[in-house]
């Protein structure tokens, strides 16, 4: 499927409007995040999802008449309304939804965005979606209403566009820096001039950032399965081994790029470099210790999201004989899931591959790994 800013920037370009619905707030089993989006193009086309099919019908005539008026809306679905059942949203929970109009006279705004999702850095919108009632004295009547939809444009230092006040740009810029660092959309509360008092107006972060990496060591046939399920989770994957032989493109075709290089070597390359983040996922497939040990070395010692190892208990045994002996505590240890993956019961390259995938999905959000029906409270972890 088209990518959802990437269609509305051809489109926009090419002249078109269209209407954008985003998800800016979610609540309970909420079957999509906050940033989630859904296009609607003059021509009906739709492009992306924001609940998983729960509500896209009703949305759809909704951004067909924003796409009409050019009037947005801030629209809220929940088990709470009376139409919830008609509507589809059955799922138990809640979630707002921004729908915009988009043109070309938001083109300056896209090329921007466009031209550093291209470069590879992080670029975000901030967009005023709700305006409550202005108590801020001496504040124009008008004031609130000309709020709703303007926007700025974040990408690395710089700071274009303004949402009517100084004060406000101020302190919706430095928040959005936040948010754009951890690599998360969200909502930001403000006075209408600036004021962190959680009333006034409401913006949404929208970041757009790198994908996270996927970095998988050792060319062998439960590598090719792990890269597999990396890049359809949205990972960049790097497939590494120091044998050429076996790393090879045709070998991994869903890793976006394969590396001959001794492990450690590459890692520390990557490090120092700063293409490795607390997003990164490294997967150690090799089981050889003159491959694993400096390594796991290295990699226990960096902030990244998981650090998992293959290999049988006797194997995972020594690795930790061999990295306490190399000077790792047992907080860094800690830190490594070996034998990797959950209990799955899987044999085949790719059962082993979800199991890894699953675990690495757990570790991101606080899951259990447990079943959800032997479980109580809400099924989503929040973000």
């Amino acid at each position: 499927m088209p990518d959802v800013f990437d269609e509305m920037h051809r489109r926009c370009r090419a002249g078109e409007k269209v209407a954008l619905a985003t998800v800016v707030g979610t609540w309970r089993s909420a079957p999509q995040p906050p940033g989630a989006a859904m296009l609607v193009a003059a021509d009906g086309t739709v492009t992306g999802s924001v609940s998983g099919g729960c509500v896209e019908a009703d949305l759809y005539e909704r951004a067909r008449h924003v796409l009409d008026t050019g009037v947005p809306e801030l629209i809220h679905y929940g088990v709470s309304d009376d139409d919830a059942y008609a509507i589809g949203l059955t799922c138990g929970g809640m979630l707002d939804v921004y729908v915009e109009r988009v043109d070309d006279a938001d083109l300056a705004a896209l090329d921007t965005v466009a031209a550093a999702r291209q470069a590879g850095d992080p670029a975000a919108i901030v967009t005023c979606v709700a305006v409550d009632a202005d108590d801020t004295p001496g504040a124009a009547p008008s004031d609130p209403a000309r709020r709703l939809g303007r926007r700025l444009v974040l990408t690395g230092q710089r700071v274009t566009g303004s949402l009517g006040d100084d004060r406000l740009d101020d302190a919706a810029t430095a928040d959005a820096l936040g948010l754009l660092a951890a690599g998360h959309s969200g909502v930001l509360r403000y006075g209408h001039q600036g004021q962190r008092r959680g009333a006034g107006l409401s913006l949404f972060v929208t970041a757009y950032v790198t994908a996270p990496r996927m970095i998988v060591f050792g060319a062998i046939d439960f590598a090719a399965a792990v890269a597999r399920i990396g890049a359809f989770l949205g990972y960049r994957v790097t497939v590494c081994d120091a044998r050429p032989v076996f790393a090879t493109s045709r070998r991994f075709p869903e890793a976006h790029e394969v590396v001959v290089q001794w492990p450690h070597r590459y890692l520390r390359t990557e490090v120092d470099a700063g293409r490795v983040d607390s997003r990164t996922v490294v997967c150690v497939l090799t089981h050889d210790p003159k491959f694993d040990v400096p390594l796991l070395a290295l990699a226990l010692r960096q902030p990244l999201a998981y650090v998992g190892a293959m290999g049988s208990r006797r194997t995972h045994d020594e690795r930790h004989k061999l990295l306490r002996e190399a000077g790792l505590g047992p907080e860094q240890l800690d830190r490594l899931a070996s034998p990797i993956g959950l209990d799955l019961g899987g044999r085949t390259p790719e059962e082993t591959a979800v199991s890894v995938a699953a675990q690495i999905v757990a570790a991101r959000w606080g899951g259990s790994g447990r079943p959800l029906s032997a479980l109580g409270g809400p099924i989503h972890h929040p973000g």
